[in-house]
């Protein structure tokens, strides 16, 4: 009898999992939700970022929800914590994608993150919407994912291209000796070589948990350069800022978006001032832009406080552009025509930050400026 009733249950489960799926006409949708998912670090090295990605979009999808959803079904968000860890991550995108059957994904933190999660994509062909990366190897296209932001490459571009004509010429870089790491290298290479400069040094860290930050600074200072570019997480990035102070190191610091200004800011403190960072997104106090007054009062709702940051802003702009290509698929929704939707947005303007798609290009934006730490970790711009 009991075998009996597991089976009857079972099959009652599939059916109904399946009226479900009928009824929207891919997995993740019902009659009355759309279930997202997301793999990202909520614990580990780099939780901060992890959690603003997800509290930006949390505070748009809660926006939408209170407001009745779009075409009468309310966005959920499943987010799976892979500490920052590859296996992890690769392993919450087989459940997301086969076990709990996600409509599209969502956000994850990095490049590191998000190419393990690249063959599932293609082979359940699952959207892939913002992932939070500007490298090289997630811009190649790929007619699942979708860029939001601005690439390494555009940051660094915009790195060499403020200092250069200051007659600065001497750029040292920090990365990873990784797939992700060597082709941001190869992007400030390519900056430089365009004005007849080359990197003066180099370090690269092997182990991204735990870098060689004494040896960073040593490889560094022997070039004695002018500006040194991270393109590090916050924590090393941080670390070895704070080490070249301490050596007496005086050449201008500046990070590419990676490590998320505000982690950057928080964990170097007051060791923070004057250094620079690439932003793919205006200033989240910018309340002149549409979309950033709106992001305000919407984070402000999610979180019971003024807690505004670039990244949760970025999350926010995001979790806006799914729902617009939601809207304009209509109810009837599937993936291909979300994907279509998501094809046919040429110059969507989010609130002052613009989204443009084509069904060849799914790099979003280029959009990029540079902001400096001030005292107390606050920015200017």
């Amino acid at each position: 009898m009991k075998l009996a009733i597991t089976l009857v249950g079972g099959f009652l489960a599939a059916l109904l999992g399946a009226g479900a799926s009928a009824q929207g006409g891919a997995p993740g949708i019902t009659a009355t939700t759309i279930t997202l998912g997301q793999s990202a670090p909520l614990s580990g090295s780099n939780q901060e970022l992890g959690q603003d990605i997800r509290n930006g979009a949390l505070a748009y999808f809660k926006k939408l929800n209170d407001a009745g959803g779009v075409h009468g079904r309310r966005i959920e968000l499943t987010t799976l914590d892979d500490a920052n860890q590859v296996p992890r991550a690769e392993a919450n995108t087989k459940k997301l994608v086969e076990e709990t059957g996600v409509f599209a994904l969502f956000g994850y933190a990095s490049a590191t993150l998000s190419r393990p999660a690249l063959p599932i994509v293609q082979e359940h062909k699952v959207p892939f919407i913002h992932p939070f990366t500007g490298a090289d190897p997630m811009r190649v296209f790929d007619k699942f994912v979708y860029n939001v932001r601005a690439s390494y490459a555009d940051e660094l571009e915009k790195i060499v291209d403020f200092f250069a004509p200051l007659g600065v010429k001497r750029f040292s870089i920090v990365y990873y000796d990784d797939v992700v790491g060597r082709e941001n290298l190869a992007a400030v290479d390519r900056a430089l070589k365009k004005r007849s400069y080359e990197t003066v040094s180099k370090a690269a860290f092997k182990d991204r948990a735990k870098p060689d930050i004494d040896a960073g600074v040593k490889e560094v200072a022997k070039g004695k350069p002018d500006v040194v570019i991270l393109t590090t997480l916050y924590k090393a990035s941080a670390d070895l800022i704070r080490a070249a102070k301490k050596a007496g190191f005086e050449a201008q610091m500046v990070s590419n978006s990676f490590p998320g200004a505000s982690p950057l800011a928080k964990e170097l403190g007051q060791d923070g001032a004057g250094v620079a960072i690439a932003q793919d997104v205006p200033p989240p106090t910018k309340r002149s832009l549409p979309v950033v007054k709106e992001y305000q009062a919407a984070i402000e709702k999610q979180l019971g406080k003024k807690d505004y940051s670039f990244t949760s802003l970025e999350g926010f702009i995001g979790a806006k552009v799914i729902v617009e290509a939601l809207r304009r698929a209509g109810p009837k929704l599937t993936r291909d025509n979300f994907m279509a939707a998501l094809d046919g947005m040429k110059d969507f303007d989010t609130g002052g930050y613009l989204i443009h798609f084509t069904p060849t290009d799914h790099n979003g934006s280029s959009y990029v400026e540079l902001t400096v730490i001030g005292k107390n970790q606050t920015f200017s711009y």
